[in-house]
């Protein structure tokens, strides 16, 4: 993990850096995905990201498909970044690229869970509890195996006592996720809001959906 003294590295510093253009800061660190030709093909690239891995002593999430594989690295249990993360991401994809693997940001997602609750309440040990998940910071609970959805906890606004709700957090890469607002839309969705960091999105039986762009060119703050 990280030095507590070193300063966080932002999407915008990790993004400048070359040679890692195909990588894209989401939820919880930087992420790319190769495509494969078989799950062979795969456990090579994986193989070879391991070595990289090691020889830096800073070692990403994989995720191994038949199709393909999806490389996620951070330095801070958070998802914040350093340095290493930058050096990692540009080793893999310059081997990727060496041995014709295929990039495709466009299929990199991190699905989170909001569940909102009312000004007194305190529902994070539930559901940390009926998920199996480890408590984060103040307002996170996260699977210790990091493989499924976060569960993130807010204070209901206006206050509703004895109601919680919940709706899904979308943190997809910021060049694709115009594409996929349209579709929902096309699909019957119903547009809520729209800033620079993202947009909310209802579903035709108003389920809400935040897609959040930020993550991938955020530049502030110095602890993550």
């Amino acid at each position: 993990m990280a030095d507590p003294q070193e300063p966080r590295m932002t999407a915008k510093r990790f993004h400048a850096r070359p040679g890692v253009e195909d990588w894209r800061v989401l939820f919880w660190g930087a992420h790319a995905f190769y495509a494969a030709d078989s799950l062979t093909h795969a456990v090579a690239l994986a193989s070879a990201v391991a070595e990289i891995a090691d020889g830096l002593d800073h070692h990403p999430d994989l995720d191994v498909r038949p199709h393909g594989v999806t490389i996620r690295t951070r330095t801070r249990r958070g998802g914040g970044l350093g340095p290493l993360d930058a050096e990692l991401a540009r080793r893999v994809q310059e081997f990727a690229r060496g041995e014709g693997y295929r990039p495709d940001p466009s299929t990199l997602m991190v699905t989170g869970i909001a569940v909102a609750q009312d000004r007194d309440a305190d529902v994070r040990p539930f559901w940390a509890a009926i998920m199996g998940y480890e408590p984060l910071d103040d307002a996170d609970a996260v699977d210790p195996q990091r493989r499924n959805p976060h569960v993130w906890v807010h204070e209901l606004t206006p206050p509703k006592p004895g109601r919680g709700r919940t709706h899904i957090d979308l943190s997809v890469p910021a060049d694709h996720a115009k594409a996929r607002v349209e579709a929902a839309l096309a699909a019957g969705g119903r547009l809520v809001s729209a800033s620079p960091e993202g947009w909310t999105i209802a579903s035709p039986d108003n389920h809400g959906v935040d897609i959040a762009i930020w993550p991938d060119f955020e530049d502030f703050g110095e602890d993550g």
